[in-house]
């Protein structure tokens, strides 16, 4: 059977862009199709939006910290358009350079939105139908709000990078990654926030004691945050948003963010008409080589819900053309995955938390918490924890917890470490660079637990 094209990729993420122009260079003829923005998820709505979000957010405290060291600099208010418009032209930029790469590669667009009407067969907005051998879905996700009344009023965290103002109180439901993220972010730009969470401590799945401490540094630097709370009911009340909790709480917020939760773009794309296989929460379920229950069609990415991180994506499309374009079966490794969430204070982990450890074999922990040296000489309090959690029987480093500023790019070279199978004994060996936070990592002689 004669096809269009070798290959359709559904999605102009990281993930579908990286695997269609992978696959051009490997001599295929590839087309993608896109209904939104070039860049997904991670360029346009979520990581690069939110990281310059996070440094405009700590130059409050950096004025504070200059002041201590000598400098005489005084800060002003914070512009939130002049800041909004710069932002925005940064995704412009970065969305120009993902459709040039795309061009560059010789890949054909579609800007539109795609469906699925057979194994081989897409159909587009225009009615069109175009025929691949192969076709990788890779449409990502999209934040969902609970089934309640008035969650109307409420906006999503795709809906923070275009406030036309910032907000004078902010109520944040959510105790994930990007709920305490935003809270962090909105908290540094002097916005009043308040945090709602239905759990007993916030960053559900990490080690125990790096989200204690993250929690405990967010309430000093003034998120207010409530655990074990929800939402009960919201109206509109004096231009802003009526709230009542079940702690019994009640007040009016200029505006509600529900960071609850995220689903597959999954929906009305004729998957499961056609014998593609769907999760419970709509995500498509592969193989480990990201094949679904039909031979020619693939996914990666968010819309597959294994590790919803963008380099995990890329890794995971590139897998996707060692398999199918270059006769190389290449399983995807989900295993060892660094990581970093930008709260602040920011945390790096990679590897099992110690509770995971813990369930499995004896471990010993590692771990000290400290004052650091640049903030404590600028009269700060806050703390910072270097942990890790080790095997007793092979001595390898199991897992390692970082929440210090810095975190994520400390977590990056620790996970290389991790990752090769580097024991406690070859952090021991390894000389100190003196001084630093991330010295300790390398100086804890004994552990502080064992089981």
């Amino acid at each position: 059977m004669s096809f269009d094209y070798d290959l359709f990729v559904i999605g102009g993420g990281s993930g579908g862009v990286r695997a269609a122009r992978v696959a051009a260079q490997e001599g295929a003829k590839v087309a993608l199709a896109e209904e939104d923005r070039y860049g997904g998820t991670c360029v346009i709505r979520g990581c690069v939006p939110k990281k310059l979000m996070v440094f405009a957010s700590e130059y409050a405290g950096m004025v504070e910290d200059a002041q201590a060291y000598g400098w005489t600099v005084h800060a002003g208010g914070f512009d939130w358009g002049a800041f909004k418009g710069k932002l925005h032209t940064e995704l412009d930029r970065l969305e120009m350079v993902y459709r040039n790469l795309l061009k560059n590669s010789n890949v054909e667009t579609f800007d539109q939105r795609a469906k699925l009407t057979d194994a081989h067969t897409v159909e587009l907005d225009d009615g069109s139908r175009k025929t691949a051998k192969h076709i990788l879905l890779a449409m990502g996700g999209r934040p969902v709000k609970p089934d309640m009344q008035g969650v109307e009023l409420a906006i999503t965290s795709n809906d923070i990078f275009h406030l036309d103002e910032m907000p004078k109180s902010i109520l944040i439901v959510g105790g994930g990654y990007i709920a305490c993220e935003f809270a962090g972010i909105l908290n540094g730009l002097g916005v009043e926030v308040t945090q709602f969470y239905r759990g007993a401590q916030i960053l559900r799945g990490f080690d125990d004691e790096a989200r204690g401490l993250v929690c405990e540094e967010m309430c000093q630097r003034g998120v207010d945050v409530h655990l074990g709370t929800n939402v009960l009911e919201m109206r509109e009340e004096d231009g802003g948003v009526w709230v009542k909790a079940t702690n019994g709480t009640e007040r009016v917020f200029d505006k509600v963010l529900f960071a609850t939760g995220r689903a597959p773009n999954t929906e009305s794309m004729g998957l499961s008409e056609i014998g593609v296989e769907l999760g419970r929460n709509g995500q498509v379920i592969v193989d480990e080589y990201s094949q679904t229950a039909v031979p020619s069609i693939y996914a990666i990415g968010d819309v597959t819900d294994r590790m919803n991180l963008t380099p995990v994506a890329i890794r995971e499309g590139m897998a996707f053309v060692e398999t199918v374009f270059k006769g190389n079966p290449t399983p995807v490794d989900h295993d060892l995955i660094p990581t970093a969430i930008f709260t602040q204070p920011e945390m790096g982990t990679v590897g099992l938390s110690e509770e995971e450890a813990r369930d499995r074999e004896p471990i010993e922990v590692f771990a000290t918490s400290f004052k650091p040296m640049q903030q404590s000489f600028a009269g700060r309090a806050e703390r910072v924890l270097m942990k890790l959690v080790v095997s007793q029987s092979s001595r390898k480093v199991l897992g390692c917890h970082i929440v210090a500023p810095g975190a994520g790019e400390m977590i990056q070279l620790a996970g290389i470490a991790v990752k090769m199978g580097a024991t406690k004994e070859d952090f021991d060996r390894t000389v100190a660079v003196h001084p630093t936070m991330s010295e300790e990592i390398v100086t804890m002689k004994t552990p502080v637990r064992t089981g």
